[in-house]
C-alpha cells in the first residue's frame, strides 16, 4: 500500500479485532496514527501493543451504543487540537436465528451497536472533521439482499445503509468524503461466533459462498478510500451479487426462493 496515509490521523471503532484491526493494521503500516476504540479493556491493550501504535494514548474504553461515552474521545482530540482525517465506523455485532424464535432484546441489541453505533460515533466526532476527511460506515451484504435467519443484523445493517446514503449527500457539501463498505462473509472472531447461532437453513446457504480474510477485505476497503469510492463491495463473488440484485429486480427475489428451496432440499436429502 502506498503512503497516502502518512501523518493522518484515523480512528477505528471495533478496531480491537477483526475488519477493523484488519484495517488500524494497513493504515499504522502506511504511516498512520491510528487510535481503536473498543468495549473490552484486555482486546484494546493487546491489539494496541501489537499494532505497535506510537500516541501515549492509543486507544479508548468505549460502548458504541452510548452516546454519552464518546464525550473522553472527542475531548482528547480537541484538547489537543487535533482533527480526524478518517474515521471508521467497523464496530458491530451479530447472532442469526429464525425470527420466530429470537427474542425481542437480541433486535434491540443489535440495533443499538450496529446502527446507533455508527450514528452515535458520527454524531459525537464530527466537529473534529474537515474539508477532505473520510468517514466511513462498515455495512454487509446482508443489505444488499436480505439473508435467511438474519431479520435482525440485516435490518440493523439495512438502517446503516439508509443512514449513510442521506449522510453521503449533506456531507458532500462540507467537503467530506462518506463511503459504504458492504462485506461478504469475512473470517473473523465474529465470524465464529455467528456460526455457533446460524439455521441450518442458513449454514446450508453460506456453504455456497466463499469467505474472504479480514486483511483482503481491509485491502480493498483502502483502495475505495484512496479513490473517494462511495460504495466499496470487496471480493468478486460480492459485487456480482450486488450487480445481480440491481440488474434482476423484484426478479431476484425468485432466485433467492429457489435458493432457499434447494437448501431445504438438501437438509432433506443429504445424500444428493
Amino acid at each position: 500500500m502506498k503512503n497516502s496515509f502518512a501523518g493522518m490521523n484515523v480512528l477505528i471503532t471495533g478496531g480491537s479485532s477483526g475488519i477493523g484491526f484488519a484495517l488500524a493494521q494497513r493504515f499504522k503500516t502506511s504511516g498512520a496514527h491510528v487510535w481503536i476504540l473498543a468495549r473490552d479493556e484486555n482486546k484494546l491493550i493487546a491489539s494496541s501493543e501489537s499494532l505497535g501504535l506510537d500516541q501515549d494514548q492509543n486507544y479508548f474504553i468505549t460502548d458504541v451504543s452510548n452516546f454519552s461515552e464518546f464525550a473522553d474521545v472527542l475531548q482528547y482530540f480537541s484538547s489537543r487540537n487535533l482533527h480526524l482525517d478518517v474515521l471508521i465506523n467497523s464496530a458491530g455485532v451479530t447472532q442469526p436465528g429464525e425470527f420466530e424464535f429470537m427474542e425481542m432484546d437480541l433486535f434491540h441489541w443489535m440495533m443499538d451497536i450496529n446502527y446507533f453505533g455508527t450514528v452515535n460515533a458520527i454524531k459525537a466526532l464530527l466537529p473534529l472533521l474537515q474539508k477532505d476527511s473520510t468517514i466511513v460506515n462498515i455495512s454487509s451484504m446482508a443489505a444488499i439482499l436480505g439473508v435467511y435467519g438474519y431479520t435482525a443484523y440485516g435490518a440493523s445493517k439495512y438502517a446503516v445503509r439508509g443512514f449513510t446514503d442521506a449522510l453521503r449527500s449533506e456531507l458532500k457539501l462540507a467537503g467530506i468524503f462518506v463511503s459504504i463498505v458492504f462485506p461478504p462473509d469475512t473470517k473473523t472472531p465474529q465470524l465464529d461466533y455467528d456460526n455457533r447461532f446460524k439455521p441450518k437453513i442458513t449454514k446450508e446457504l453460506s456453504s455456497t459462498t466463499g469467505v474472504m480474510s479480514a486483511d483482503k477485505v481491509a485491502h480493498e476497503i483502502i483502495y475505495g478510500i484512496e479513490r473517494h469510492k462511495y460504495i466499496i463491495i470487496p471480493g468478486i463473488e460480492s459485487k456480482l451479487i450486488y450487480l445481480a440484485s440491481n440488474l434482476l429486480g423484484r426478479r431476484v427475489y425468485n432466485l433467492v426462493d429457489w435458493m432457499i428451496s434447494g437448501a431445504v432440499k438438501k437438509q432433506k436429502n443429504p445424500l444428493e
